[in-house]
């Protein structure tokens, strides 16, 4: 069954079999609305139960950024404690939807993927990139606010404690190469053209293959992730999202200079 749905920040579209996701954002590089990510979660919804569907490819339109992350004006609103604990149970259980989607996703990496992007794209199952990726969570000399326990679970997994920790405390963005080394890309190609050529032949292949192979190994390595409940990082995220030194980040940014971080 081939079908389109579409809004005008996020386009799902679904042809033989294989679910493409764009975020379209492209005057943003592709920073996520809150709408945007409830879309991106109702979407692994209805994949899950709609069998006709094999694959979700990711990917983010125009030629400058898969996703930048969470659009910094949404963190404006932030009036309380609880917005900050809110805020990141709704990743949290938007990127477990995504994670936990019955198909094998694949994340088409152009440009940068930064901040929630990166979050996004590593809950996908498979990752690719192009020579201009860069990944990275700059928010050490951003905004001054942090993951939350299921990110860091899920990004260890991924790469290690260890570079877990060099990604974090440097904020730099990895480009390709390294992000190829170290496991955030599986593979790289030259261009966008190339990347939407890989992303189609690599979902065709996946949509080839014995779906209850896939799902079950899907299935096994989660069992095999054990991750912290959502509040045993409550108080990570209140001493962060509530100091004073997240407003000066808020603001730093907002008005393009440099923060200056008082560690309170």
């Amino acid at each position: 069954m081939d079908h389109a749905a579409e809004t005008d920040d996020l386009v799902f579209e679904c042809k033989d079999s294989i679910g493409w996701i764009t975020f379209n954002r492209p005057q943003a590089r592709n920073a996520f609305t809150f709408a945007m990510y409830e879309r991106l979660a109702a979407i692994c919804e209805e994949v899950n139960d709609d069998h006709s569907i094999k694959v979700l490819v990711l990917r983010g339109a125009g030629d400058k950024a898969f996703a930048s992350g969470t659009d910094i004006n949404q963190f404006r609103e932030f009036k309380t404690p609880q917005d900050a604990i809110d805020y990141e149970n709704r990743i949290d259980r938007v990127l477990t939807t995504l994670e936990q989607c019955r198909v094998p996703t694949i994340a088409a990496i152009n440009g940068f993927c930064t901040g929630g992007g990166a979050g996004i794209a590593a809950a996908c199952d498979l990752r690719i990139g192009t020579s201009s990726t860069k990944i990275g969570f700059p928010i050490a000399r951003t905004l001054g606010n942090c993951l939350s326990m299921s990110n860091v679970s899920r990004l260890t997994a991924l790469i290690g404690a260890a570079r877990v920790k060099d990604l974090i405390f440097t904020a730099r963005l990895v480009d390709a190469a390294e992000a190829a080394s170290v496991g955030l890309l599986g593979e790289v190609v030259d261009d966008i053209a190339a990347l939407d050529q890989r992303a189609d032949e690599l979902a065709r292949l996946l949509a080839s293959h014995a779906p209850l192979t896939l799902t079950a190994t899907k299935q096994a390595v989660a069992r095999l992730q054990r991750r912290l409940t959502r509040d045993e990082g409550d108080d990570l995220i209140l001493m962060c999202y509530t100091s004073q030194d997240f407003r000066e980040g808020l603001d730093a940014f907002l008005n393009k200079r440099a923060p200056q971080w008082r560690g309170q």
